[in-house]
Order: C-alpha cells, then structure tokens, then sequence
C-alpha cells in the first residue's frame, strides 16, 4: 500500500469507529482518563497540521489559530493546552467543524505527498501520525465503551459488536517451559517501530513456565465467590487501598441482576460469558488474582520471550514490570522527544495488544502503558510461575 493510500484508510477508519455515535456522544468525558470522540478526531487532525503541514508546507495557512490550544495534548514545546479534564467542556467548536477540520487538513496531506518528493524526515514523520492515529482508533473504541457504559440506558454502540475473538478452554490449562539463558529484548525488524521499543539488548532469565492462554471469566468468577475481593493477603497495599476506597468487588461493567452476572459491552447490556477471557481489570486485580492461585504476572521480558509459543491480540496482558526505558534510550530532539519517554514513571507495561488494537500494533516488541489503578482499557491475565 503506498503512502497516500494508507494516509486515506487510516483517516476513514476513525471516521468509521464514529458512524455509530449520535452527535451529543462526541463531548461527554465521565472520567479524566477518558477524551470526548471529538477531541479524539481534532487531535489526531492537529498533529499532522503541526508537525508536517505548519512545518513543511510552504504559505500554509492554518484551519483555525485556536486549534492548537484546544487540541494539542501533552507538548509543551508546541505551547499552552487545554488541560486534559476540560476536554469534555469544549461544546464548541461542534462537531461538524470538527469534521471540515479533518477535509481541511487531509487535503492539503494529500496534496503535499503528491506533489512533493518527501524527504526521509518528512516521511517519518508522517508514519509517525499514522500510527499516532491508529493508537487512538484504539482509544476511541475503549472511551466510547466508557462514555455509553455510564449511561443508565445502555445504550448499544454495535448490536454485531464482537469483544472476544477466541473463547477460553477453562477445563484445559498448559504451562510452556522457558530455560534459563541470555535472551535479546526489543525490535529487531526494518518496519515502523516506537522509540521505546528501541534498543535491542539482552537480559538474563530464571527458568520459568508461562500459561498457553488468558484466564477466563468463570475462572475469575471463582475469584470472587472465593473472597477474593476481601481477603487483604491477596493484594498488594496499594491495590488494597485502591479497592476499599473505591469499594470494587469485580472487573468494570459487571453488574450482578437476579444473582447473576451481567456485563455491559459495545453491543449492549449481556450475561457474562464463563468462556471469554476476563477483561477490563487493574494491575492491582491482575496481581490479586496471580496471587490467590499462588502463580504470579509475567515480567514483560518474560512475555517477550514466550510470545512465539502462544497466541495473543485478545486483551492487553498486564506484566510485573514497570515501564522503564531500555539500555542506550535517546529521547528524540524537540516536540517528537516528548511521545513516550516523559511517562516512563509509575506506569506498568502491558504486552500483546486487544481486540481494539490496529493489527499492525500486535507485535511481541510493542510496549503498552498505564497507571495500575486502569481498568477501562480491554486488559486481561496471562499467569507464570518461577520454574525452580
């Protein structure tokens, strides 16, 4: 596919993930962690306004002066933003400007790739906004899920919506073994990769075993009807704080009707499957979970490693390692610096991908992140144990 035709698809496809949505969907914002659909389709617009057309295109002249206010995110270098928990008050502009503001600046790409011999700076960083775009399709889909699942009518985003892609053998569980030995971390290939999957470099691993598959609904289920959401010495202090303040006592969008299970998903209110593989849990009730089996999380080394023995794309996989920077990590000079590096602190890595990643994001090397108390992303459990 060349560069223009990937430029198209990738724009209408977060057109596509919006079809659905009625106009007064677009601005809400329940939580912070959260950003209006709107937002979502004027940041990704912005970032190829900034970082190609206002840097490249000569005479450019911009869509709207205010835009680089209203949806810059989190550069500083680029200037003043509004902060990321006032996303939602922006009722204004509507959401049909919104949309001639994507035309806008989608045609002058289009036109500048076709008229120009792109330099290999230019060129990356067009990449560089395709992907950018693709990371937030994935977060369009999860927000929506969050936006329509605080509405006490739930509504249905897509009745044929499908969560799960692979049902859970719950009755069948294998554990692969991993020798002990000096193993390379990181991206190796010649395809588009992020800066923090830079670096190749080796570590050294215990020998250890790692599940075949996700646990299950039904199995977590047994979590919960065992105590596990009360018993202290299954958690972590911090996630025993986090539960007793917040008072959980199961994964986001459960509900219990007439005694049983019910969960709200992108094609509306259903009983929850035992066969689907858990979803939309923290780290902290990963770890709980890991903990009540006696097993443990994986680190994301040993994830890596063990990534060609088993499937994965179904849930982001929570891992026990914190998200750090590798060996030799350089961050980018100016604005481009400030994608990944600055939130290396307090964030856990998870690995693998879900059913709303785009599919090229599914890759054994890519690093995803989030603060451990996060739940509204798909995240699901894979377990390992030390093999000694």
């Amino acid at each position: 596919m060349s560069l223009i035709e990937k430029f198209k698809t990738t724009r209408a496809y977060s057109e596509a993930i919006c079809a659905p949505l009625n106009t007064e969907d677009y601005v809400a914002q329940p939580i912070v962690d959260v950003s209006p659909p709107k937002w979502h389709l004027a940041h990704t617009t912005w970032f190829f306004e900034t970082f190609l057309l206002k840097s490249f295109k000569k005479d450019y002249k911009v869509f709207d002066k205010d835009f680089n206010y209203l949806f810059n995110s989190y550069y500083e270098t680029i200037g003043k933003r509004v902060l990321r928990d006032s996303r939602g008050t922006l009722t204004r502009p509507e959401t049909s400007k919104i949309y001639e503001y994507r035309e806008y600046v989608s045609t002058h790409v289009q036109e500048y790739i076709t008229n120009n011999k792109l330099s290999k700076q230019e060129e990356s960083i067009i990449e560089l906004g395709l992907q950018h775009e693709q990371q937030h399709q994935e977060l369009l889909r999860t927000d929506i899920k969050y936006i329509l699942g605080q509405n006490p009518l739930n509504p249905v985003y897509k009745a044929d919506f499908k969560e799960t892609i692979q049902p859970i053998n719950f009755t069948s569980e294998n554990y692969i073994s991993i020798d002990e030995g000096v193993y390379e971390i990181g991206y190796k290939g010649n395809d588009f990769y992020f800066d923090n999957e830079k670096g190749v470099h080796k570590v050294y691993l215990q020998p250890y075993t790692i599940a075949d598959r996700l646990i299950s609904n039904k199995e977590y289920i047994d979590f919960i009807e065992a105590g596990g959401y009360t018993d202290f010495n299954n958690w972590l202090a911090e996630g025993w704080d986090w539960v007793n303040k917040n008072q959980i006592e199961a994964p986001d969008y459960w509900e219990r009707i007439d005694n049983e299970w019910y969960r709200f998903s992108l094609s509306g209110l259903e009983k929850v499957n035992p066969n689907d593989p858990v979803t939309h849990i923290s780290f902290y009730e990963a770890d709980a979970y890991a903990r009540w089996r006696g097993l443990r999380l994986p680190t994301e080394f040993e994830w890596e490693v063990a990534s060609n023995k088993f499937e994965y794309g179904q849930r982001w996989e929570w891992t026990n390692s914190a998200y750090l920077p590798y060996p030799n990590y350089k961050k980018a000079k100016g604005a481009i610096g400030e994608y990944n590096g600055k939130f290396m602190i307090n964030q856990m890595v998870l690995k693998g991908g879900s059913i709303a990643t785009p599919p090229n994001h599914c890759r054994p090397t890519y690093r995803n992140f989030w603060h451990p108390h996060l739940r509204w992303q798909f995240n699901g459990i894979r377990l390992a144990k030390n093999n000694l």
